[in-house]
């Protein structure tokens, strides 16, 4: 295998990235891509999307295409249509620049348990051909502490907690200094606290990277993302933030209690968003209601959030969604980073 020397293995604070090829900095651009599976099954369907530096969030549930899309961005896969450029470079064209550049968390990560946090992190810079300058295990231990695992460095992964896991997979992620990191679902089965800890680490490794956050959790784009995209059924439905997204629907958030009994016989004539059972009889209940339209009875305005937007993409034709919600450049809302 041939061994690659990175140093250093992720981008010190204060201390800029190495230069980008070409000298250009612009992100991921997106253009016109189409995957169509054998069947055949158009698993996405004509994307156009700019993701720049910084945590971009990638919402959509499973069977969206958000899959096929990381598996193109990371040259796993050819598009059967359309151009992906990373600064500038096709990578359509040549995968390989973008494999040279690339750190991936997928949502499971395969650990040897009886292995030590750091023979199993020496095992995976192996594979991945990275060696620091002072060795493989100093490239480790470096990875190690700035996942904040230093601790349990000696501990068999056996013993880890989720988060732990999900750190170690980070910490080989980030070997080699890559120029975009993709991340797949890595807060699910998390603890709160595990998760704020994930929240943060992520946010420190975005400065100077593209970091894509596939996820249908919207809580975590809430908290991290500056910039989003939904997907539906392989389709863009939207390219925004979530401050733009969140004031699309609202005025259109509607809450109120409706008996459990009763609860399809409501759903069937409005356009309910969520239903949280409360002691086991009566159901909270948030609707969208058009501008317009009249609201049902007994229920009240309610502030919107993320998730209501994302609900109403999900849930919502076509021709009932609010346009400001459905723009195709988060430039057009006025809320820009």
């Amino acid at each position: 295998m041939t061994t690659v020397s990175h140093a250093p293995a992720f981008a010190e604070p204060g201390v800029a990235d190495p230069p980008v090829a070409g000298g250009s900095r612009q992100g991921l651009a997106i253009r016109g891509l189409v995957k169509i599976h054998p069947g055949p099954v158009a698993a996405l369907k004509g994307i156009d999307l700019d993701i720049p530096e910084g945590l971009f969030g990638l919402l959509g549930p499973n069977g969206a295409g958000k899959s096929t899309l990381m598996t193109i961005l990371a040259g796993l896969v050819e598009p059967t249509a359309g151009s992906v450029l990373l600064d500038g470079t096709d990578i359509v064209a040549d995968p390989a620049f973008m494999r040279k550049r690339l750190g991936y968390l997928p949502q499971d990560f395969g650990f040897y348990p009886d292995l030590t946090g750091r023979a199993m992190l020496e095992f995976l810079l192996e594979l991945k051909g990275v060696r620091g300058s002072g060795g493989r295990r100093a490239l480790a231990d470096e990875l190690l502490e700035r996942v904040n695992l230093s601790s349990a460095a000696k501990r068999k992964v056996r013993g880890y907690s989720g988060g732990m896991r999900q750190r170690l997979g980070l910490a080989q992620a980030i070997a080699g200094n890559p120029r975009v990191l993709i991340v797949d679902e890595p807060t699910a089965g998390l603890d709160p606290e595990e998760r704020q800890r994930f929240y943060r680490l992520l946010a420190e490794l975005a400065e100077g990277r593209v970091v894509l956050l596939s996820t249908h959790i919207v809580e975590d784009v809430a908290t991290l993302c500056p910039r989003l995209a939904v997907i539906k059924a392989g389709r863009l439905m939207a390219d925004t933030t979530p401050t733009a997204a969140r004031q699309a629907v609202d005025g259109m958030i509607h809450e109120g209690f409706v008996d459990d009994a009763e609860l399809p016989a409501f759903a069937a004539r409005h356009r309910l968003l969520s239903a949280v059972l409360v002691e086991g009889r009566v159901n909270r209940v948030r609707v969208f209601v058009p501008q317009q339209a009249a609201a049902p009875d007994g229920f009240g305005l309610s502030s919107s959030t993320l998730e209501d937007a994302y609900l109403v993409l999900m849930r919502c034709d076509d021709d009932e969604l609010p346009p400001p919600l459905v723009r195709s450049r988060p430039e057009a809302t006025g809320d820009q980073r």
